[in-house]
Protein backbone atom coordinates (compact mmCIF):
# COMPACT_ATOMS: atom_id res chain seq x y z
CA UNK A 1 0.00 0.00 0.00
CA UNK A 2 3.08 2.51 0.79
CA UNK A 3 4.09 1.62 -2.77
CA UNK A 4 1.47 2.20 -4.49
CA UNK A 5 1.00 5.88 -2.41
CA UNK A 6 4.05 6.99 -3.82
CA UNK A 7 3.73 5.54 -7.15
CA UNK A 8 0.32 7.28 -7.59
CA UNK A 9 2.00 11.01 -6.59
CA UNK A 10 4.81 10.40 -9.12
CA UNK A 11 1.73 9.99 -11.63
CA UNK A 12 -0.53 12.61 -10.11
CA UNK A 13 -0.97 15.83 -11.70
CA UNK A 14 0.21 17.75 -8.71
CA UNK A 15 0.36 21.10 -9.75
CA UNK A 16 -2.69 20.96 -11.45
CA UNK A 17 -4.48 19.45 -8.45
CA UNK A 18 -2.98 21.56 -6.12
CA UNK A 19 -3.97 24.77 -7.36
CA UNK A 20 -7.81 23.37 -8.02
CA UNK A 21 -7.87 22.69 -4.51
CA UNK A 22 -6.49 26.07 -3.54
CA UNK A 23 -8.93 27.95 -5.79
CA UNK A 24 -11.74 25.84 -3.74
CA UNK A 25 -10.16 26.90 -0.19
CA UNK A 26 -10.27 30.01 -1.88
CA UNK A 27 -13.90 30.24 -2.14
CA UNK A 28 -16.88 31.57 0.07
CA UNK A 29 -19.09 28.83 -0.10
CA UNK A 30 -21.36 29.81 2.68
CA UNK A 31 -22.87 26.49 4.39
CA UNK A 32 -20.60 24.74 2.25
CA UNK A 33 -17.12 25.77 3.60
CA UNK A 34 -18.88 26.03 7.35
CA UNK A 35 -19.60 22.02 6.98
CA UNK A 36 -16.13 21.14 5.50
CA UNK A 37 -14.32 23.04 8.12
CA UNK A 38 -16.24 21.56 10.57
CA UNK A 39 -15.56 18.16 9.22
CA UNK A 40 -12.02 18.73 9.17
CA UNK A 41 -11.97 19.81 13.15
CA UNK A 42 -13.37 16.69 13.94
CA UNK A 43 -11.44 14.59 11.57
CA UNK A 44 -7.69 15.88 12.53
CA UNK A 45 -8.52 16.62 16.41
CA UNK A 46 -8.14 20.43 15.95
CA UNK A 47 -8.02 22.62 19.13
CA UNK A 48 -10.06 25.41 18.18
CA UNK A 49 -9.71 26.12 22.08
CA UNK A 50 -7.01 28.18 21.23
CA UNK A 51 -8.15 29.83 18.39
CA UNK A 52 -9.30 33.86 18.68
CA UNK A 53 -12.14 32.68 16.36
CA UNK A 54 -12.84 29.00 18.12
CA UNK A 55 -16.41 28.62 15.97
CA UNK A 56 -16.24 27.38 12.18
CA UNK A 57 -18.75 29.78 11.61
CA UNK A 58 -16.57 32.53 11.98
CA UNK A 59 -14.47 31.96 8.66
CA UNK A 60 -15.80 32.72 5.46
CA UNK A 61 -12.90 30.73 4.07
CA UNK A 62 -11.53 27.17 4.09
CA UNK A 63 -8.02 28.98 3.58
CA UNK A 64 -9.03 31.37 6.93
CA UNK A 65 -9.59 28.74 9.12
CA UNK A 66 -6.63 26.87 7.61
CA UNK A 67 -4.45 29.99 8.66
CA UNK A 68 -6.40 31.20 11.81
CA UNK A 69 -4.95 33.13 14.18
CA UNK A 70 -4.20 32.35 17.70
CA UNK A 71 -5.56 33.44 20.75
CA UNK A 72 -3.25 36.18 22.76
CA UNK A 73 -0.50 34.63 24.99
CA UNK A 74 -1.44 31.09 23.30
CA UNK A 75 2.08 30.88 22.54
CA UNK A 76 4.52 32.38 24.60
CA UNK A 77 8.07 33.04 23.95
CA UNK A 78 10.80 31.20 26.04
CA UNK A 79 12.29 33.87 28.07
CA UNK A 80 16.05 32.65 28.14
CA UNK A 81 17.69 35.00 25.95
CA UNK A 82 20.54 32.67 25.30
CA UNK A 83 18.03 30.58 23.27
CA UNK A 84 16.31 30.54 19.92
CA UNK A 85 12.56 29.50 19.70
CA UNK A 86 10.43 26.82 17.78
CA UNK A 87 9.34 28.79 14.51
CA UNK A 88 6.31 26.48 14.43
CA UNK A 89 3.89 23.87 15.92
CA UNK A 90 4.43 20.77 14.03
CA UNK A 91 7.05 17.44 14.53
CA UNK A 92 10.92 17.51 14.17
CA UNK A 93 11.40 15.48 10.92
CA UNK A 94 15.17 15.77 11.25
CA UNK A 95 18.02 17.72 12.74
CA UNK A 96 21.83 18.08 13.05
CA UNK A 97 24.88 19.23 11.04
CA UNK A 98 25.36 20.05 7.74
CA UNK A 99 28.16 17.29 6.76
CA UNK A 100 29.74 17.75 3.64
CA UNK A 101 27.15 20.13 2.06
CA UNK A 102 24.27 17.58 3.00
CA UNK A 103 21.50 17.82 5.20
CA UNK A 104 19.49 14.38 6.27
CA UNK A 105 16.40 13.93 4.63
CA UNK A 106 15.29 10.41 6.60
CA UNK A 107 17.04 7.21 7.15
CA UNK A 108 19.32 6.33 3.90
CA UNK A 109 18.35 9.55 2.30
CA UNK A 110 19.81 12.74 2.52
CA UNK A 111 20.12 15.72 0.21
CA UNK A 112 22.27 18.82 -1.02
CA UNK A 113 22.21 22.52 0.84
CA UNK A 114 23.05 23.52 -2.25
CA UNK A 115 19.68 22.28 -4.30
CA UNK A 116 17.82 23.28 -1.33
CA UNK A 117 18.68 27.25 -2.02
CA UNK A 118 18.14 27.41 -5.32
CA UNK A 119 21.83 26.02 -6.86
CA UNK A 120 22.74 29.55 -5.62
CA UNK A 121 26.38 28.88 -4.44
CA UNK A 122 27.25 31.91 -2.87
CA UNK A 123 24.03 31.71 -0.63
CA UNK A 124 25.13 27.99 0.54
CA UNK A 125 28.45 28.56 1.42
CA UNK A 126 26.81 30.20 4.46
CA UNK A 127 26.07 27.66 5.89
CA UNK A 128 28.92 25.17 5.00
CA UNK A 129 29.24 22.52 8.33
CA UNK A 130 26.28 24.32 10.09
CA UNK A 131 23.43 23.11 11.42
CA UNK A 132 19.54 22.40 10.41
CA UNK A 133 16.38 21.57 11.52
CA UNK A 134 13.35 20.01 9.59
CA UNK A 135 9.89 20.69 10.90
CA UNK A 136 6.76 19.07 9.17
CA UNK A 137 3.31 20.56 9.87
CA UNK A 138 1.06 18.27 9.86
CA UNK A 139 -2.87 19.46 8.94
CA UNK A 140 -3.91 20.00 12.52
CA UNK A 141 -1.16 22.34 13.30
CA UNK A 142 -1.05 26.33 13.64
CA UNK A 143 -0.07 27.26 9.79
CA UNK A 144 1.88 30.79 10.86
CA UNK A 145 5.50 30.61 10.45
CA UNK A 146 7.19 32.70 13.14
CA UNK A 147 11.18 34.10 14.14
CA UNK A 148 13.14 31.90 16.23
CA UNK A 149 15.33 34.74 16.17
CA UNK A 150 15.60 38.70 15.45
CA UNK A 151 16.82 39.54 12.18
CA UNK A 152 16.81 41.47 8.84
CA UNK A 153 15.75 39.97 5.90
CA UNK A 154 18.77 40.25 3.14
CA UNK A 155 17.30 37.99 0.17
CA UNK A 156 14.24 36.13 -0.93
CA UNK A 157 14.17 33.21 -3.26
CA UNK A 158 11.76 31.38 -5.28
CA UNK A 159 12.51 27.95 -6.60
CA UNK A 160 10.38 26.06 -9.01
CA UNK A 161 9.97 21.87 -8.57
CA UNK A 162 7.85 19.58 -7.38
CA UNK A 163 4.58 19.22 -5.16
CA UNK A 164 5.02 15.65 -3.73
CA UNK A 165 3.86 15.19 -0.09
CA UNK A 166 6.02 15.92 2.77
CA UNK A 167 4.12 13.50 5.18
CA UNK A 168 6.61 11.37 7.12
CA UNK A 169 5.56 8.47 4.72
CA UNK A 170 6.89 10.73 1.62
CA UNK A 171 10.17 12.07 2.88
CA UNK A 172 11.39 7.97 3.69
CA UNK A 173 10.72 7.03 0.09
CA UNK A 174 11.39 9.94 -2.57
CA UNK A 175 14.66 11.40 -3.02
CA UNK A 176 15.89 15.00 -2.37
CA UNK A 177 12.21 15.75 -1.62
CA UNK A 178 13.00 18.66 0.25
CA UNK A 179 15.01 20.28 -2.73
CA UNK A 180 12.73 19.22 -5.35
CA UNK A 181 9.69 20.43 -4.04
CA UNK A 182 8.43 24.43 -5.03
CA UNK A 183 10.03 26.28 -2.17
CA UNK A 184 10.40 29.70 -0.62
CA UNK A 185 13.65 30.69 0.88
CA UNK A 186 14.20 33.70 3.22
CA UNK A 187 17.69 34.63 4.13
CA UNK A 188 17.87 36.90 7.21
CA UNK A 189 20.98 38.20 9.01
CA UNK A 190 20.89 37.61 12.15
CA UNK A 191 22.96 38.43 15.82
CA UNK A 192 24.42 34.30 15.27
CA UNK A 193 25.04 35.23 11.73
CA UNK A 194 23.06 34.17 8.60
CA UNK A 195 19.92 32.09 9.19
CA UNK A 196 17.75 30.81 6.33
CA UNK A 197 14.08 29.34 6.68
CA UNK A 198 12.89 27.41 3.87
CA UNK A 199 9.13 26.81 3.31
CA UNK A 200 8.42 24.13 0.95
CA UNK A 201 5.31 23.34 -0.66
CA UNK A 202 3.58 20.19 -1.16
CA UNK A 203 0.69 18.58 -2.82
CA UNK A 204 -2.35 20.87 -2.26
CA UNK A 205 -0.59 23.29 -0.67
CA UNK A 206 -2.74 26.37 -2.24
CA UNK A 207 -0.32 28.99 -1.60
CA UNK A 208 3.21 30.50 0.63
CA UNK A 209 3.07 33.43 2.00
CA UNK A 210 5.62 36.54 3.66
CA UNK A 211 4.55 39.13 5.92
CA UNK A 212 6.76 41.29 3.19
CA UNK A 213 6.00 40.12 -0.27
CA UNK A 214 2.25 38.49 0.33
CA UNK A 215 1.90 35.61 -2.06
CA UNK A 216 5.07 34.50 -3.59
CA UNK A 217 3.47 31.75 -4.88
CA UNK A 218 1.21 30.26 -6.99
CA UNK A 219 1.31 31.93 -10.14
CA UNK A 220 4.45 28.73 -10.46
CA UNK A 221 7.58 29.92 -12.09
CA UNK A 222 9.62 27.87 -14.42
CA UNK A 223 12.84 29.72 -13.16
CA UNK A 224 14.78 30.82 -9.39
CA UNK A 225 13.90 34.07 -9.10
CA UNK A 226 15.89 35.91 -6.66
CA UNK A 227 15.36 39.55 -4.67
CA UNK A 228 17.23 41.22 -2.74
CA UNK A 229 16.99 43.29 0.65
CA UNK A 230 18.15 46.52 2.18
CA UNK A 231 19.47 45.13 5.58
CA UNK A 232 19.95 49.15 6.74
CA UNK A 233 17.81 52.43 6.44
CA UNK A 234 14.29 53.05 6.65
CA UNK A 235 13.54 50.52 3.95
CA UNK A 236 15.30 47.46 6.02
CA UNK A 237 12.88 45.08 6.79
CA UNK A 238 13.37 43.83 10.61
CA UNK A 239 11.52 40.75 12.55
CA UNK A 240 11.89 40.72 15.99
CA UNK A 241 11.77 37.25 17.61
CA UNK A 242 9.00 35.68 17.50
CA UNK A 243 6.92 37.86 14.75
CA UNK A 244 5.06 36.52 12.51
CA UNK A 245 7.08 36.13 8.67
CA UNK A 246 4.77 33.76 6.56
CA UNK A 247 2.32 31.22 6.35
CA UNK A 248 1.00 28.53 4.68
CA UNK A 249 -2.45 27.55 3.23
CA UNK A 250 -2.45 24.09 3.65
CA UNK A 251 0.43 22.53 5.71
CA UNK A 252 3.67 21.51 4.90
CA UNK A 253 7.24 21.63 5.88
CA UNK A 254 10.03 24.67 7.37
CA UNK A 255 13.42 23.37 6.81
CA UNK A 256 15.84 25.69 8.59
CA UNK A 257 19.78 26.14 7.87
CA UNK A 258 22.61 28.03 10.87
CA UNK A 259 26.26 29.00 9.54
CA UNK A 260 28.54 27.14 11.60
CA UNK A 261 29.12 27.41 15.37
CA UNK A 262 25.98 29.52 15.60
CA UNK A 263 24.27 26.81 17.67
CA UNK A 264 26.22 25.58 20.78
CA UNK A 265 23.78 22.68 21.38
CA UNK A 266 19.55 22.19 20.75
CA UNK A 267 17.10 22.36 23.39
CA UNK A 268 16.78 19.45 25.48
CA UNK A 269 13.71 16.97 23.62
CA UNK A 270 14.58 18.58 19.95
CA UNK A 271 14.93 15.53 18.58
CA UNK A 272 13.77 13.40 15.65
CA UNK A 273 10.22 12.62 16.72
CA UNK A 274 9.89 15.40 18.97
CA UNK A 275 6.47 17.68 18.68
CA UNK A 276 7.02 21.71 18.74
CA UNK A 277 4.87 24.57 19.75
CA UNK A 278 5.86 27.84 18.67
CA UNK A 279 8.07 29.97 21.15
CA UNK A 280 9.41 26.94 22.68
CA UNK A 281 13.29 26.62 23.51
CA UNK A 282 14.95 25.25 19.97
CA UNK A 283 18.52 25.81 20.86
CA UNK A 284 20.37 27.40 22.66
CA UNK A 285 23.21 30.22 20.82
CA UNK A 286 26.71 29.58 20.87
Amino acid sequence: MDKLKITLQYLLPKHLVSRLVGKLAAAELGGVTTWFISKFIKQYHVDMAEAREPEATAYKTFNAFFTRELKAGARPLHQDPQYIVHPVDGTVSQRGPIEQGRIIQAKGHDYSSLALLGDLREVAARFDEGDFATIYLAPRDYHRIHMPVAGTLSKMIYVPGELFSVNPLTAQHVPGLFARNERVVAIFETEIGPMAMVLVGATIVASIETVWAGTVTPPTGKKVFVWDYDTTGEDAIHLEKGAEMGRFKLGSTVVMLFEKDALDSFAEGVDAGAVTRMGQAFAKKR
